[in-house]
């Protein structure tokens, strides 16, 4: 039942049946049915006790109705938060959120567009992965969101579930001391909750693109009072596997939005695409190189396809951090991550096939350290933060220099150092020439050693095949 209908049917009960027993309603924050001592109203968010109560608790004041207000920042907090990006022009909520964060100094990337989206400006903004790109379109966007209106002021599309769940969680800390509501999109899990999130008061929409079209096509979705509309990863958003979507959903927008893309890489061809879209837009490259970090160590070996597993082996024994494997297909991530796990290495795999829970579940325990190898397809090369990655290994060659940079990507992040090693057999040779070729870069390469290092990390020693 529908909040309208519950709307009516409160309004037909007598004064002494709400007294007694309340309202129905669902709570717009867990979707579990409730009764509340007031009539529910279209468009005005009502919570269950328990979600009442935790609000109350995490310091969010609320109305007679369960109604969020805004949360005032003191003078004390102002002087505490006044270094927090100093040189702009920001809410003081906004400087106590990044705060909350741990971050001072703007990047480049946030230095430079900022100003611009605040200003109401389309902006295409271009930096190299782990340079802060996220901060750069939330900030802005929360900033130009109204806390007083119910209804989505700003949609985020991004191409991966996981990259999803990252820009919702630091687009919460930012939204959180203004009051307003973020509501994630994607597959893997019925459609109702979103919907019933969306019915409610949802104001800030991060979602892939399948997702979102469904429900703009259901009706649960509208998107008349958008002013924010944002491609996160646009180059891979506006390629041909989701530029029907992508267009699809714009075409359903305002055509005053403020519309803002973000890439590491931005092909001509894609600049060209997101001008049909975009109005004057003021393009920001902070990069002269983002194709090849500086952070970053190269080196790719000669090596023959039987000898691959060994090799990573040997890798492997060698580095105690996190490191990161890409292979070509689930099929194959999975084929390898169980011969790694055979051999007694902590190690998850990350692919498609996987539901939406077990996703999340590999990402927590990499992140944590708890597992410290993670076997990935692509779906872990775009735009998601993993700190204190040391390595990456293209176990199997990527398809395009696209993916070589992302993956190279996931290391050597925020200015640490890292290291990507690639494997080259006799049939990736021309593929990986195709590969420097379109970076313009030629990268260090030489045969594999071929002999297998005896030595054996510590914490592994005596493990023997997992059951």
């Amino acid at each position: 039942m529908v909040l309208s209908d519950l709307s009516r049917q409160g309004a037909k009960t007598s004064g002494g049946d709400r007294r007694r027993n309340g309202n129905p309603a669902v709570c717009t924050n867990c979707g579990t049915s409730t009764t509340v001592p007031f009539v529910p109203r279209v468009g005005r968010p009502v919570y269950c006790s328990d979600c009442f109560n935790t609000r109350k608790q995490q310091g969010g004041k609320l109305d007679s109705i369960g109604q969020p207000t805004s949360q005032p920042v003191t003078q004390e907090d102002q002087a505490t938060h006044r270094n927090v990006f100093p040189k702009l022009t920001l809410m003081p909520t906004t400087r106590a959120a990044i705060a909350k964060m741990g971050i001072t100094e703007p990047t480049p990337i946030q230095e430079a567009t900022i100003p611009v989206l605040l200003a109401g400006r389309d902006v295409i903004g271009q930096a190299r992965t782990g340079s802060g790109k996220t901060l750069a379109f939330t900030i802005p966007m929360i900033e130009r969101c109204e806390p007083s209106r119910r209804s989505v002021q700003a949609v985020v599309l991004v191409p991966t579930r996981e990259l999803a769940i990252q820009v919702a969680d630091v687009a919460r800390v930012l939204a959180e001391k203004r009051s307003l509501t973020v509501t994630l999109l994607y597959g893997g899990h019925s459609l109702e909750p979103e919907a019933r999130a969306l019915r409610g008061s949802a104001q800030i929409v991060i979602g892939t693109p399948g997702r979102t079209l469904d429900h703009l096509r259901r009706g649960s979705l509208v998107m008349n009072d958008l002013r924010v509309f944002v491609l996160d990863e646009a180059d891979e958003m506006l390629d041909r596997g989701f530029q029907q979507d992508v267009e699809a959903i714009m075409a359903a927008t305002p055509r005053e939005r403020q519309t803002a893309l973000f890439s590491a890489t931005m092909p001509d061809w894609v600049a060209k695409t997101a001008h049909k879209q975009m109005r004057d837009p003021q393009i920001v490259m902070v990069d002269e190189n983002v194709q090849a970090p500086p952070e970053i160590d190269h080196i790719a070996y000669d090596i023959d396809k039987a000898h691959k597993l060994d090799a990573l082996r040997t890798l492997l024994d060698r580095n105690g951090g996190p490191i990161l494997v890409f292979g070509r297909t689930k099929h194959g991530v999975k084929k390898l991550a169980n011969q790694l796990a055979g051999f007694g290495y902590p190690v998850d795999a990350l692919h498609g096939n996987l539901s939406q829970n077990a996703r999340e579940r590999v990402m927590v325990r990499f992140r944590s350290g708890k597992v410290p190898i993670l076997v990935a397809t692509n779906v872990a090369a775009r735009g998601l933060d993993f700190q204190g990655v040391d390595q990456v290994i293209n176990f199997d060659l990527p398809d395009s220099e696209l993916h070589f940079t992302h993956r190279a990507g996931r290391t050597g992040r925020m200015g640490r150092h890292g290291e990507a090693i690639t494997f080259i057999t006799k049939e990736d040779s021309k593929k990986w020439r195709e590969i420097e070729r379109a970076l313009g870069r030629h990268f260090p390469r030489e045969p594999w050693p071929g002999v297998r290092n005896a030595a054996v990390r510590p914490e592994l020693a005596g493990a023997g095949p997992r059951s």
